[in-house]
């Protein structure tokens, strides 16, 4: 029993019962979600395009009505409370949203007026983002010279200056290359250390799953399919999968593997590929099961499994679509 005394544990930082999208027409964006996010988490949405990740960054930040349901950031109501919600809360679209023909010190400055930040905090704010983000040489260049990497790190240090306590990232990382990828996934991990900050980002690039994020929700088909740390996900298909390469039909080369007791039910088979979870099995025995009948692989390799064998193993779809 809670002491009298003692203060409520805080409640999740976003918190979401039922809430779906319909589209007209019928078109079911997002199946009836339940979820919740603690204070301090980064937590990813993983998931092809299509999958229903943008929408519920969008009804979470109140830009898509919500069909059904109910979700809160920071203990707000999104419907009920929509206001508090959006100041509590702050967003980086996948699509640019800064001013290209202004500088980046003007875009920031104009974002730091429209949600009301003092002149004296604004200016301190601001500063601290151009040096924090390494703008300080294009900080007084218009937008429209600088390269990806810079315009994605100006506007997440844009979307910083109203101190949100939820962040949402939604698919930031795409078109960058990898190098600027990796910056941007440290500079999250950077802000969350230091500040605190809750994260919610989407992306279908496995690697900053695996690198950033606390736990990861994998969205198939507007539903969320599977829910668990990315090691947690990776530990159901144990340490090594064998991966094979058939010609004809890879749905019979499984149904050989698993008769002859050299795969179980967490094997698969996508495309001429049957990947095989070992699970303390030798390699040799799936060789061996596939010979006795008459079936040989043109490639065999074995290797660490990934989010992708995770996602493929639950759908049958490839993540990075």
């Amino acid at each position: 029993m809670t002491h009298p005394h003692t203060p409520d544990p805080p409640g999740p930082a976003v918190r979401i019962r039922g809430l779906a999208k319909t589209w007209p027409g019928g078109v079911r964006a997002v199946r009836p979600l339940d979820l919740d996010v603690a204070a301090g988490e980064v937590f990813g949405l993983l998931g092809p395009n299509g999958a229903g990740k943008s929408t519920v960054v969008g009804m979470l930040t109140t830009t898509v009505a919500p069909s059904a349901g109910r979700a809160w950031l920071d203990g707000h109501d999104i419907a009920g409370e929509p206001l508090a919600a959006r100041a509590a809360s702050a967003v980086v679209f996948q699509d640019a949203v800064v001013d290209r023909a202004l500088s980046g010190r003007r875009n920031l400055a104009t974002h730091a007026r429209l949600w009301g930040v003092p002149g004296a905090a604004a200016g301190r704010r601001i500063a601290a983002a151009v040096r924090d983000f390494g703008l300080d040489d294009v900080a007084d260049r218009p937008v429209a010279s600088y390269s990806g990497g810079q315009r994605r790190r100006l506007e997440i240090a844009r979307a910083l200056l109203s101190e949100p306590r939820v962040l949402f990232l939604d698919e930031p990382t795409v078109g960058l290359d990898p190098r600027i990828r990796y910056e941007l996934i440290d500079i999250v991990a950077e802000l969350r250390r230091r500040d605190g900050l809750t994260v919610l980002l989407t992306t279908h690039y496995l690697d900053e799953a695996e690198r950033l994020c606390d736990r990861v929700a994998i969205m198939h088909a507007g539903e969320v399919v599977a829910l668990d740390t990315p090691a947690g996900l990776l530990a159901g298909l144990g340490a090594e999968v064998l991966e094979l390469r058939v010609d004809g039909d890879a749905g019979a080369a499984l149904a050989a593997l698993r008769a002859g007791g050299a795969a179980g039910p967490d094997a698969f088979a996508v495309g001429g590929t049957v990947t095989v979870p070992l699970a303390g099995r030798p390699a040799g025995a799936a060789l061996a099961a596939l010979a006795d009948r008459g079936l040989r692989p043109h490639a065999v390799t074995t290797r660490r499994p990934t989010l992708d064998d995770v996602y493929l193993r639950l759908t049958g779809d490839r993540l990075a679509a």
